[in-house]
């Protein structure tokens, strides 16, 4: 009873206090001080997750012999995978791998609005998978959780769906931001991969977001750049051919990357039970990290032997250790590593195991970098090429040409490495990368599953507001159904009632059979000796087109395209459900394209 009534006079506070914002704080103003509230949650959301993730794997591994081999290892990323596959069933009991991808749903399906749970869930599954060497990244899991974060707080204040899409950005942009102190990636994140426009209103919330995010990382973690580069030699112009070509292979690796991401989760998709993938992805993961050491877990140690120019450490902890000095069996080990890398990955999540595309993406790019110039040198062209700097732009390409984001790798590896110096490298290699990728795959690996579907929002305005509008709401069902046997007296009377010149013909079972035309039937209404001889099935025809009630807009515009219908029949599989018309549509499309279009 207690409990109840703490619970009520929190909540009539509540709501005093909402109703007071609302007479008191226009929502421009409301949505910059929020956006400052929300930047530093998810910068300390970001911060508990790097430290569960740091303390679940010291747990682990701070009693292990760092000379000795240790097989123990091989068994941590399949222990994690059951863990985290039984957290999400038992405990959050909803589907939160893809975070970035489910992010992307809300906002154009959902009106970003993300259930409670997800503020913490995905943060907690994605610790256990990491901490315990799983071959993904934290960073998918902090945009969900700070989308959720975003999401959740506009909510409380009963904001508008267009408001909740801002903070739904400021929460991804601040965790992305907190989780590498970079906060010009945060908010480019949010620009290029959610594909929020940059407007009036949009740019100040991202940008105070982003930069609370961060100021929270600093504080707690001090101004170390998140990966230790120092330049062993400037960037020279006559390297830039070379910068060229990187460009292009960073662009094919992030296509096969992209490519053998979604193989992957096909086969996965394909084994119905649940415990069949785990042991399945285990194995491969288990497989992988025997013979590939350092896919264990982010990778991130890796990228940071590679910017030390510490080549040798790569094959530290294998059986090949013999031939760490090789030169080719160094370049054919890497070469292996960023083969793989994608089904380490996607096995992780396939088996139950949350966790992003980032790091593999950076991980996969430094690796392709370094070997790019470690191969080059090796070759004797008369030519040394910095194995350090290259791994760094190795880094942009290739997460470029995964997400898409050509300006948020540029910055991303530059804020968490320091290499400002490289700059115009950097984005030369990012763009050529993108252009690269983008001749094969016109979406992110994040948006592509989305655009299959028709679900996707993209900066084309036309596209996003037809994605915004939902085919269920626009369904007219006031029309009179008729049916086949009916005769044409009563057809008549049922005209009489009507104030529609379009008639259902339906079934016993309510199954859309065809359409009566009330101009097709004009010449016989008021021939009264046909009354009773003829019925609707001599004078019925077949609608051009059915309209599925779960189709997207834009698959229904397709279809009043090809048909030059004005109105379509709308049915769910074969049963009738109503009317959509042209005219509706484009009254609704006006409606939502002004909304959207607010400044």
């Amino acid at each position: 009873m207690a409990y109840s009534e703490t619970h009520n006079r929190f909540t009539e506070a509540w709501m005093r206090l909402v109703e007071w914002r609302e007479r008191h704080l226009k929502e421009n103003q409301f949505i910059v001080i929020l956006s400052l509230l929300v930047g530093v949650i998810c910068g300390f959301a970001a911060q508990l997750l790097k430290f569960l993730i740091h303390l679940i794997s010291s747990l682990l591994t701070s009693h292990l012999s760092v000379t000795d081999a240790n097989y123990i290892y091989l068994l941590y990323p399949a222990v994690g995978i059951l863990a985290c596959y039984l957290f999400v069933k038992y405990i959050v009991k909803a589907n939160i791998s893809h975070g970035v991808t489910r992010v992307l749903y809300a906002i154009s399906q959902r009106k970003s609005r993300l259930k409670k749970k997800f503020m913490w869930a995905s943060m907690i599954s994605s610790s256990i998978t990491i901490g315990f060497g799983g071959s993904v990244g934290a960073e998918g899991p902090i945009v969900f959780t700070g989308a959720a974060i975003g999401s959740n707080i506009g909510q409380a204040f009963r904001l508008s769906p267009k408001v909740l899409m801002i903070l739904v950005g400021c929460g991804a942009a601040a965790g992305i931001a907190g989780i590498f102190r970079a906060p010009i990636a945060g908010m480019l994140f949010t620009l290029e991969v959610l594909m929020i426009d940059l407007t009036a209103v949009t740019v100040m919330p991202l940008l105070i977001a982003s930069i609370s995010g961060s100021v929270v990382a600093y504080v707690l973690e001090g101004y170390n750049a998140e990966f230790f580069f120092s330049m062993s030699e400037p960037f020279m112009t006559s390297k830039i051919p070379y910068t060229i070509i990187l460009g292009i292979v960073c662009g094919l690796v992030s296509l096969y990357f992209t490519k053998m991401m979604f193989f992957t989760e096909g086969v996965f998709s394909r084994i119905t039970k649940p415990y069949y993938k785990i042991i399945f992805g285990s194995l491969v993961v288990m497989g992988l990290i025997f013979v590939f050491p350092p896919l264990y877990g982010e990778g991130y140690e890796a990228i940071n032997n590679l910017l030390e120019g510490e080549t040798s450490r790569i094959v530290d902890g294998t059986f090949f250790y013999l031939d760490r000095h090789s030169i080719w069996f160094i370049a054919i080990y890497i070469a292996m590593i960023i083969l793989t890398k994608v089904f380490a990955t996607a096995s992780t999540n396939g088996a139950g195991g949350v966790g992003g595309t980032f790091a593999p993406s950076l991980f996969v790019g430094a690796m392709t970098g370094f070997l790019f110039a470690y191969v080059l040198n090796n070759l004797d062209l008369g030519f040394q090429l910095s194995q350090k700097n290259f791994a760094l732009m190795g880094m942009a390409g290739v997460m470029s040409g995964v997400m898409h984001a050509p300006l948020m790798a540029i910055f991303l590896t530059a804020e968490m490495t320091g290499g400002y110096e490289l700059f115009l490298p950097l984005l030369i290699v990012s763009a050529l990368s993108y252009m690269t990728i983008k001749a094969f795959v016109p979406y992110s690996i994040y948006s592509l599953r989305l655009a299959k579907t028709g679900e996707l929002m993209t900066h084309a305005k036309d596209k996003t507001v037809l994605t915004l509008l939902n085919i269920s709401s626009l369904v007219e069902k006031d029309f009179k159904e008729v049916h086949p046997w009916m005769t044409l007296r009563e057809m008549v009377d049922v005209i009489s009632t009507s104030n529609r010149n379009l008639f259902p013909v339906t079934s016993e079972e309510g199954d859309l059979i065809g359409i009566v035309l009330l101009d097709d039937i004009r010449n016989i209404m008021f021939r009264t000796d046909l009354y009773d001889k003829m019925t609707v099935s001599r004078f019925m025809a077949m609608p051009p087109a059915r309209i599925q009630l779960h189709d997207s807009m834009e698959n229904v515009m397709k279809t009043f395209d090809k048909t030059n219908a004005w109105n379509l029949p709308v049915v769910d599989e074969e049963r009738y459900v109503g009317f959509v018309s042209k005219s509706k549509i484009f009254n609704s499309y006006r409606e939502v394209l002004r909304n959207y279009s607010d400044d």
